[in-house]
C-alpha cells in the first residue's frame, strides 16, 4: 500500500484580522513562518479555526493563496471547504481547487440539515468527484454540525480514489476505534482534538490536526513525533507539558482564546474576530498569560 499523502502534525491555522476586521495578510504570513519553523507537517487554511464561516468567497481565496505563497512549497496546504448545500459546496470546491499550489481540501459534515448516512455519502462523493484527482480529507465534527459520519460510511467514501483521510472530531473513542479497525490500510485518520491525539495515534491514526500548534508548534510537534515513533514515555511527557494549554484554548469558543494568546505573543497584530465570535474575557486572558509564561511562549 502507498503511504498516506498527509501525516504528522497539521495546524488548523487561524485567520488574523485587522481591528477593522479586514484580513491581516502580513500577520498570516508571519504565522505561517512560525508554523514551519516549529516543524509542522502541513497547514489547513479556512477551516472552523480559520473562521471560514465569516469569510467571503474572495477573502477565502485570498487567505488560501496567501498561505500557499508564504509556504512556498515547503509543506502542503489544505483548504477548508464546507457548506450544507451540496450544490453550493461543489461549486465552492471547484473554485478553490483551481488555486495554484493547493494540496487538498478538507470538508466537514453538511451542518443544520441533519442528513442520513446515505445523504452524507452522496454529499461527500459529489464534492470528491468535482475536484478529482485533488485529495480530499473528510471532517467529522458532529458537535458543530449536528451530523455524525459513521465508520461504515467513511469506509465507503474511502473507496473513492481521492478521498484519502479524515479529521475525526467526534470525541467518541469507541467510534474512532471502530474506524481504525475497519479502514483501508492507506486511509489516514487524524485526531481533530489535541487532547485525543495520543490514543488515536496509538490505535493506528497518522497524526493530529491541531489548534494548539498555532501557538506552540514545537511543543505539539514533540507530542506527535514521539507518539508516531512509538515512544510512549516521551509522548506522555510531551503531552503532559501542553495539557493545560489544550484546556485553556477551549475555555471559550475556538478560536478566540488562540487569537488572544497569539496577540499576547506578538505572533499576530491583534485578536480581532468577526461576530458572532467575540474576544475572550479578562479571566481567560489572564489564564492564557499564566500558561504561556509556564511554557516560555511569551
Amino acid at each position: 500500500m502507498e503511504p498516506a499523502i498527509f501525516h504528522g502534525l497539521g495546524t488548523a491555522i487561524i485567520t488574523p484580522f485587522h481591528p477593522d476586521e479586514s484580513v491581516d495578510h502580513a500577520s498570516l504570513k508571519k504565522l505561517v513562518e512560525k508554523q514551519i519553523a516549529g516543524g509542522v507537517d502541513f497547514l489547513v487554511a479556512c477551516g472552523s479555526t480559520g473562521e471560514a464561516s465569516t469569510l467571503t468567497e474572495d477573502e477565502t481565496d485570498a487567505v488560501i493563496a496567501t498561505a500557499i505563497e508564504a509556504v512556498a512549497g515547503r509543506i502542503p496546504v489544505v483548504a477548508g471547504c464546507t457548506h450544507n448545500s451540496t450544490r453550493e459546496a461543489v461549486a465552492r470546491a471547484r473554485r478553490i481547487a483551481k488555486i495554484q499550489g493547493l494540496s487538498g481540501i478538507l470538508t466537514a459534515n453538511p451542518y443544520y440539515n441533519k442528513p442520513t448516512q446515505q445523504g452524507q455519502y452522496l454529499h461527500f462523493k459529489a464534492i470528491a468527484d468535482a475536484v478529482a484527482p485533488l485529495p480530499v480529507l473528510l471532517y467529522n465534527i458532529p458537535g458543530r454540525t449536528a451530523a455524525n459520519l459513521l465508520p461504515e460510511t467513511v469506509v465507503r467514501l474511502a473507496e473513492l480514489q481521492n478521498v484519502v483521510g479524515i479529521k475525526e472530531s467526534s470525541g467518541n473513542l469507541a467510534q474512532i476505534g471502530e474506524l481504525l479497525t475497519i479502514k483501508p490500510a492507506n486511509f489516514a485518520v487524524f485526531s481533530g482534538d489535541d487532547y485525543l491525539a495520543l490514543p488515536i495515534i496509538a490505535g493506528g491514526g497518522v497524526g493530529l490536526i491541531s489548534v494548539a500548534s498555532n501557538v506552540a508548534p514545537r511543543e505539539v510537534k514533540a507530542v506527535i513525533t514521539a507518539a508516531l515513533s512509538g515512544n510512549r514515555e516521551a509522548a506522555f511527557k510531551a503531552a503532559k507539558r501542553v495539557h493545560a494549554l489544550n484546556t485553556i484554548l477551549f475555555a471559550e469558543p475556538n478560536p478566540a482564546p488562540t487569537k488572544a494568546l497569539l496577540a499576547e505573543m506578538k505572533s499576530i497584530a491583534g485578536d480581532a474576530l468577526r461576530l458572532p465570535m467575540i474576544p475572550v474575557g479578562e479571566k481567560t486572558r489572564a489564564q492564557l498569560r499564566d500558561i504561556a509564561a509556564e511554557l516560555n511562549l511569551l
